[in-house]
């Protein structure tokens, strides 16, 4: 079965819908852990080092200047994918050494290309939520496994703009690019996720891929392929 949608805008998570779960988990966050004691030594003073050991400090009552204890608790929360939203740009700052000495390319399922590509020809706009900062969604796509993609999209936001499972944080993507809720296609493996973009206003899609192992929810349109989506354009229909 094929599902068509007519909308201004598509709005995509990255994990689970246009790559991988695996390639996250086995790939990026040993890459970041292996690394990240070098680069805080390496980079003390930077922004996004300094915020993180203090995000550290104040959320675990670890001593600010016992920095191993520090760089241990930012490893164990690597391990346990916490969504703070300093240890996410510290990841990416780490990241990109990987993706531009070609050590690190950013996953994605073929039909998922195939299809932003399509979507973006039809002039559809291109937008992508994901919990890793914007820095780091933009090295994803512009070192991946399908060459510098990162043309194809008009915008990025990560947890700056507030939690994936919080209505407002949609609510305040669709205001920032100027289209209607209801003009808007969410697409991510997460209910959560789903539910939360739902209560905004904006139509869902569940992506739920064997090869992640992700399991439908109830309510929801899915597709378990981006070649079981077909997207037209709103304005393309009314200009016929």
């Amino acid at each position: 079965m094929r599902l068509q949608f007519a909308c201004e805008a598509a709005l995509t998570d990255i994990e689970g819908t246009l790559g991988s779960v695996a390639f996250v988990k086995e790939v990026l966050f040993p890459y970041a852990r292996e690394h990240l004691d070098q680069f805080v030594r390496e980079h003390r003073g930077k922004s996004e080092v300094e915020t993180a050991l203090s995000d550290a400090a104040q959320f675990s009552g670890i001593d600010a200047r016992d920095q191993d204890a520090l760089t241990r608790t930012l490893r164990q929360w690597i391990s346990e994918d916490r969504k703070r939203t300093s240890l996410k740009a510290l990841q990416g700052s780490i990241w990109a050494g990987g993706y531009r000495d070609g050590r690190l390319r950013g996953h994605l399922y073929e039909d998922a290309v195939e299809a932003l590509r399509a979507w973006r020809a039809a002039g559809i706009g291109l937008y992508v939520y994901s919990s890793g900062s914007v820095d780091a969604q933009q090295l994803y796509f512009s070192h991946s496994v399908a060459g510098n993609l990162a043309s194809l999209f008009d915008g990025y936001f990560d947890t700056t703009v507030g939690p994936k499972g919080e209505a407002s944080s949609y609510r305040r993507i669709a205001e920032r690019i100027g289209i209607s809720p209801e003009h808007i296609l969410f697409l991510s493996d997460s209910p959560a996720e789903l539910n939360a973009a739902r209560d905004a206003g904006l139509r869902t899609v569940q992506v739920a891929r064997s090869q992640d192992g992700t399991q439908t929810a109830r309510g929801y349109a899915f597709i378990q392929s981006f070649d079981q989506l077909e997207l037209r354009s709103i304005r393309a229909l009314l200009d016929r």
